[in-house]
């Protein structure tokens, strides 16, 4: 298939249709009947499940997806270890990647991107691991088994809090490969302006602010509520001026859980996405309790789109 050198880079930046992301890996794993980890939800996958995560993986290519994300968000060192799996975090990562390869091989027919999913969360807030340090050192590991495993680019998920953000963002740029980051965020009840998804405290403009600064190739807004998404672009965009894209979440998690409850139906979200990318939006997908249904329904709402806006212009 063509690299994701040839082609991504051009849709970012504006020429040709908004790219489609998949929607929610782990969750999506959870509702085909595999067993989430205790500490370290769908991370453990890849090694007890790894048929399903391909499987997933092709569904995902088969809606539309151009872009799917490895499973990787839970299989960092600084979130393995806490869990009892720290022996296994080069395997994971490794047969992660080559996963999501297998899975292109067998179901794309169109250019699919591979990114590696990495995130700054850490399960036990008083460990070892709760310090940008340790996170920043996790991070760098893990993003050059995914780089040395073959993925085009990294996406760094639910970032939150700016000093670990910034060991992130720090730790995955050292690897050379184009670098996506995802901010979370919500409304959260007596709090004035938008904030980051687990910390009313924490403003989502203080941390666009602060990754803005680095050399990214897009700014996601991810594992957000859809009425939030607006507010949020907002905030981004204060500080940010690269491409931006949208993969919201839907329903709430409960420690290992997902629970599908008031999921926003495939159409909603291509609707609302079809706005999202008038407004200039890049990408658009969908993050936890989002799955091909929904990929589907955005990748039919945004090629209609683009069809009858270059009918328009002819």
């Amino acid at each position: 298939m063509t690299s994701q050198a040839d082609w991504l880079k051009d849709r970012l930046n504006g020429r040709g249709d908004p790219i489609v992301i998949d929607g929610g890996m782990g969750t999506q794993l959870e509702k085909a009947g595999v067993a989430m980890h205790g500490k370290v939800w769908s991370g453990k996958a890849v090694l007890s499940d790894p048929d399903a995560v391909r499987r997933v993986h092709e569904d995902f290519i088969r809606a539309g997806a151009e872009v799917i994300i490895t499973n990787t968000f839970a299989a960092s060192r600084h979130m393995l270890e806490p869990g009892g799996l720290g022996e296994h975090v080069a395997a994971i990562n490794t047969n992660a990647a080559r996963l999501a390869q297998q899975a292109r091989d067998n179901a794309a027919e169109h250019p699919v991107a591979i990114l590696g999913s990495i995130c700054e969360w850490t399960f036990m807030r008083e460990s070892k691991w709760n310090t940008p340090e340790a996170v920043g050192k996790s991070v760098r590991e893990q993003a050059h088994l995914l780089q040395a495993a073959g993925v085009d680019a990294l996406a760094l998920e639910m970032c939150e809090r700016v000093e670990f953000s910034i060991a992130t963002v720090e730790a995955a740029l050292e690897t050379g490969l184009p670098l996506w980051i995802g901010v979370s965020a919500r409304r959260h009840k007596n709090v004035n302006e938008i904030a980051t998804f687990d910390y009313a405290d924490r403003s989502l403009d203080e941390l666009a602010r602060a990754l803005a600064k680095y050399s990214a190739t897009a700014m996601n807004i991810m594992h957000t509520p859809v009425p939030d998404v607006a507010e949020a672009l907002r905030a981004v965009r204060k500080h940010w001026n690269g491409p931006v894209g949208v993969y919201p979440e839907s329903g709430f998690f409960s420690m290992p859980n997902w629970h599908f409850v008031d999921v926003i139906e495939p159409q909603a979200l291509a609707e609302a996405a079809q706005g999202w990318v008038r407004d200039g939006v890049r990408m658009v997908g969908g993050c936890c309790g989002l799955g091909p249904e929904h990929t589907a329904a955005l990748c039919h709402a945004l090629r209609r789109d683009e069809a009858e806006s270059a009918l328009r212009e002819e």
